[in-house]
């Protein structure tokens, strides 16, 4: 993967990923000063999410000529008032110097489908899968904020594979070593196994230089 930088980038992201960026920030991937997070979990809250968005862009904006958005597309915002909002036409609205990573959640940020379903095969027999990156660990009662046991019983279930934790930044490690009591209330409240499962974030890396790749590409 060629060296790009993000000097000159601010970045606006869905908090649930603010691990795994400031983990690339902290190791020297992401050399922006400029990093501005929309609280987790927003996607059950389309409205509050657009607001958050649109006003950290603003803030991003005020930082750097290029903004990169760190959000996915049709998983990540439905609306269900304006069915053909989307999150490509949100984006296109923003005057030009904003771009958006390919992706159609955070989950396919760290693991393209594929990549997903060679990991299902392997941990879970090819049986249905419920994904979630280490955020929706730390940012539990934000990501399923207004769920009870009820809903959580409609929902996790049939997702006979149990719930797969893509770990790009040994999250879960640490945190099942320090809270286990928490992990496994988690996994009893789901009603399946909570599986981690590491990998790397060389994916996520090469969707972020593709778009700044882009950006950079656009101001010159």
């Amino acid at each position: 993967m060629a060296e790009i930088s993000f000097s000159d980038i601010a970045i606006v992201s869905c908090g649930t990923l603010s691990l795994e960026l400031n983990h690339l920030k902290s190791e020297g991937f992401l050399d922006t000063q400029h990093l501005f997070f929309t609280t987790p979990g927003l996607h059950e809250d389309i409205h509050e999410l657009e607001r958050q968005l649109l006003e950290r862009i603003g803030r991003a904006r005020e930082k750097a000529d290029k903004v990169l958005v760190v959000y996915g597309g049709k998983f990540c915002y439905v609306n269900a008032d304006e069915p053909t909002r989307t999150m490509q036409q949100i984006i296109a609205e923003q005057r030009a110097g904003v771009a958006r990573i390919n992706a159609t959640h955070c989950m396919d940020m760290i693991a393209s489908e594929a990549e997903r379903q060679r990991i299902a095969d392997e941990v879970a027999g090819g049986e249905k899968v419920w994904w979630m990156t280490p955020g929706w660990i730390k940012f539990r009662h934000k990501v399923f904020k207004g769920w009870d046991k009820g809903l959580a019983n409609e929902n996790f279930p049939r997702h006979s594979g149990g719930a797969v934790v893509l770990d790009g930044v040994g999250y879960l490690d640490t945190y099942m070593a320090e809270h286990p009591e928490d992990f496994l209330e988690y996994s009893d409240w789901m009603g399946i196994p909570i599986i981690p499962y590491p990998v790397t974030l060389d994916r996520f890396k090469s969707l972020l230089t593709e778009q700044a790749e882009k950006l950079n590409a656009g101001s010159k």
